[in-house]
């Protein structure tokens, strides 16, 4: 009843929902911030290793659940063989280390943990990530941080087709190059590419931002150029720093893709003007 209270306070049932809309968030310096009725308290100092060689992906996942519910803060897991969907679902502050690849799905549905990955993962890592940071040390495959929705996901080496697709917020941080589709239908959100882009880079994307350090094979639909500010700039040292990246001829010379906005009211175009658009 309380929360449902704060939200009526705050406006949030009276917003119209027409055309572009201002959605609310909560504030993270609010005195009562929001967490999981089911989280665990856990300690950073609190150390512990997982095998996962002989384990499958249901009984790796079921393990890190347990060692929060014990208190363990930070988790080195060794031996992950590239199984599907590990490490998902974590609602929870915690330090996993993942000596080794991954395959599908890992680390989707993630609220708060920081994870490194000292290998490569396949499609769709990631995926629904609402908080914290996943930093992968070698390449990624395609839909990389497919509906990523918060926090920071990092690749240092290249990645496939379609990283971003309908991206809800948060960054994207690529090391190398990335493939075609990039940021299709992106809403909110910042995407980085240092090396090269495939093409139809941001097609049909309603917001957000793209930087490139490299060459663009060709932009999407509504997808346009934008000017980069010195906003722009700093934010790009700051976060390029954070993670011991750097743009290849610096961030100044990187270029900017943002939406043309000829999308935003689509269903109310002639079929001549629809005929322009796309």
């Amino acid at each position: 009843m309380a929360l449902r209270t704060k939200s009526h306070e705050m406006g949030m049932h009276t917003e119209q929902l027409a055309g572009r809309t201002q959605q609310r968030f909560f504030s993270p310096e609010e005195s009562d911030n929001f967490t999981y009725a089911d989280s665990f308290d856990v300690d950073f100092n609190k150390r512990a290793e997982l095998d996962a060689g002989p384990l499958s992906s249901k009984e790796v996942n079921l393990k890190l659940r347990e060692l929060l519910s014990k208190g363990y803060g930070t988790v080195v897991m060794k031996n992950p063989g590239a199984k599907h969907a590990i490490a998902v679902g974590i609602l929870n502050r915690l330090n996993l280390h993942i000596e080794g690849s991954l395959g599908y799905f890992g680390c989707g549905l993630i609220d708060g943990p920081n994870i490194r990955i000292k290998g490569r993962v396949g499609w769709s890592c990631a995926e629904n990530m609402m908080a914290g940071t996943v930093v992968i040390e070698k390449n990624a495959g395609s839909t990389f941080g497919a509906a990523i929705r918060g926090g920071d996901l990092v690749c240092m080496g290249d990645v496939g087709a379609r990283m971003g697709i309908d991206m809800k917020g948060g960054t994207i941080l690529v090391g190398g190059r990335a493939g075609a589709f990039c940021g299709f239908m992106m809403q909110r959100g910042r995407m980085v590419i240092l090396g090269d882009a495939g093409k139809n880079l941001g097609d049909s994307m309603y917001d957000g931002t793209i930087y490139v350090g490299g060459k663009i094979d060709g932009l999407g639909v509504d997808a346009v150029p934008g000017e980069m500010t010195q906003l722009d700039i700093d934010w790009l040292n700051r976060k390029l720093k954070q993670y011991g990246l750097k743009a290849p001829k610096g961030v100044e010379n990187m270029q900017k893709i943002v939406a043309g906005r000829q999308l935003w009211n689509y269903d109310n175009l002639e079929p001549a003007e629809k005929k322009i658009v796309l």
